[in-house]
This record gives C-alpha cells, structure tokens and sequence, in this order.
C-alpha cells in the first residue's frame, strides 16, 4: 500500500470505529502524572524498537500537526477525532502492518493503549517464539486503500457505515470547520470532506 497520511488520521479500512458516546476516559499516566502526546508517541516507538522496527518504518497517523520529524506536535488542542492509527513494518520487503485505538478520548491515551498492546504482543515471542508472533501479527496487516486512492465517505467523516443523517451532518459541520481553506486546511482535505457528505446523503 502507499505510505499512510500522517495527519490528518487514516484509519485503516475495515478497522470499526467507536463513537464519541462510547469513548472512555483512560488511566495511563507516568510517574504519577498525566501523559503528554510525545510520552505516548514515545511509548509506541519503544515497544516497535523492541520489536525490531526503526522509527523511520513508522507512521504514526493522528489528527494533530506534526513536528518537522514527521510526529505528532504536543501543545495543541484536543482534535474532535482522537482516533490514532500506527503503521509499520520491519523491512521494504514486509507487508505494512497497523494497529488503530480510538478507545479514549485523549490522543496520548490511544497511543498508549498502542504501546500496552504491543507489548502484550511481545510476550508471545518471549514464550512462544518469533513463529507464532508473526502469525499473531498477520491480523494486523494494513489493507490497501480502496482503488484510485478515494476512501469510503464513513472514514472521511469519521463515522460507522450505519451513521445517520443526522450524525453525517453533524460530522460534516465539525470536520468543515476544522479543516476549511481559511482556518489553515487545503482545499483538497475541504473537497474530499464534501464529496462524502454528499456521497452519505445520496445512500
């Protein structure tokens, strides 16, 4: 598949999405204190460096800015979104796996559920060997995009396929503000935002 957008979040297809009713509030913190976006982005990386992945073969996909390294940028407001999906592989000859949370309602707390995932996954190569690690790893296998690169309306707006009218223009509205041309978005992001709308309104 083609390298994944770090921002704004691509959700990886066929990966179900909870919605924001459902979303907890997470526990996670370090050394007593809440975590920051760069602990949990910190987090993640180590576990992948753990298990033999170069933070260069790593794509960590949210709805914040990035730094100049390509990262999430801490300090910023909390994105209506904070669904993150982490891409990576081992080498250019294995398939791009991804792992994606958007359990909590912070973006470090999902990344931290990442990185407390990835290391339960550890512990099956610990006692059961790099074989059978990499047959657990197989479910997470990044699937291609759909084909010519367009994604399905209910990814753009960050909803489930069943989503409602109601719950469409909902989504529609928040994400238009965030992403229009004159609040610093492009007006390739603001095209595809409307083409789903009209393409969920037309179902």
């Amino acid at each position: 598949m083609s390298t994944p957008t770090r921002y704004p979040l691509q959700w990886p297809e066929g990966w179900k999405r909870m919605q924001s009713y459902q979303r907890k509030t997470a526990t996670f913190s370090r050394q007593g204190k809440a975590l920051t976006v760069f602990d949990g982005v910190q987090r993640v990386l180590d576990e992948l460096q753990r298990l033999g992945v170069h933070q260069d073969d790593v794509v960590v996909s949210t709805n914040l800015q990035t730094r100049l390294d390509g990262l999430p940028r801490s300090n910023q407001a909390r994105p209506g979104d904070p669904g993150v999906c982490v891409y990576w592989r081992k080498s250019i000859n294995e398939p791009m796996r991804c792992m994606a949370v958007d359990r909590y309602d912070e973006v470090q707390d999902n990344l931290a559920a990442v990185a407390a995932t990835l290391e339960a996954m550890r512990s099956i190569e610990r006692h059961g060997g790099a074989a059978i690690l990499d047959r657990a790893f197989t479910g997470f296998a990044a699937l291609p995009a759909p084909v010519g690169g367009k994604r399905d309306w209910w990814t753009v707006l960050e909803l489930q396929s069943t989503a409602s009218q109601a719950e469409i223009r909902e989504a529609f509205n928040r994400l238009a503000r965030e992403h229009h041309p004159d609040r610093g978005g492009t007006d390739e992001r603001m095209a595809e935002i409307i083409r789903a709308r009209d393409e969920a309104l037309s179902k």
